[in-house]
């Protein structure tokens, strides 16, 4: 088991910022893809972003493009979400999650992944 514990949600005005980690407990995270997800009231669990093993090819959604940037410190065995100018539509739990995985790849899929974390909520107000 590789349990992930996410950091960092809470609540903030529409423009501002926040940054999520998800630190990897028990084990390194040097080996694994990471990813995270969201998950709105009465809707389901979506992609947001992705981070290859190597640390050198990312994916986001459309909506969080030049917003929203992953990132990983595999020293920390932790893997961050900056969170810019957030709009309340970005309101929901996130989750992060890890796949074990050593190549370039990312995943944007919810099945692709092998273990979450709890989740941690963001609420943005206008």
């Amino acid at each position: 088991q590789v349990p992930l514990v996410e950091s960092g949600g809470g609540m903030v005005q529409a423009g501002g910022s926040l940054r999520l980690s998800c630190a990897a407990s028990g084990r390194t995270f040097s080996t694994y893809a990471g990813g995270w997800f969201r998950q709105a009231p009465g809707k389901e669990r979506e992609f947001v972003a992705a981070i290859s093993w190597s640390g050198g090819n990312t994916h986001y959604r459309d909506s969080v493009k030049g917003r929203f940037t992953i990132s990983r410190d595999d020293a920390k065995n932790t893997v961050y979400l900056q969170m810019n100018s957030l709009k309340p539509e970005d309101t929901a739990v996130y989750y992060c999650a890890a796949r074990v995985e050593g190549g370039s790849l990312y995943y944007s899929g919810i099945y692709e992944y092998d273990y979450w974390g709890q989740g941690t909520q963001v609420i943005v107000f206008s």
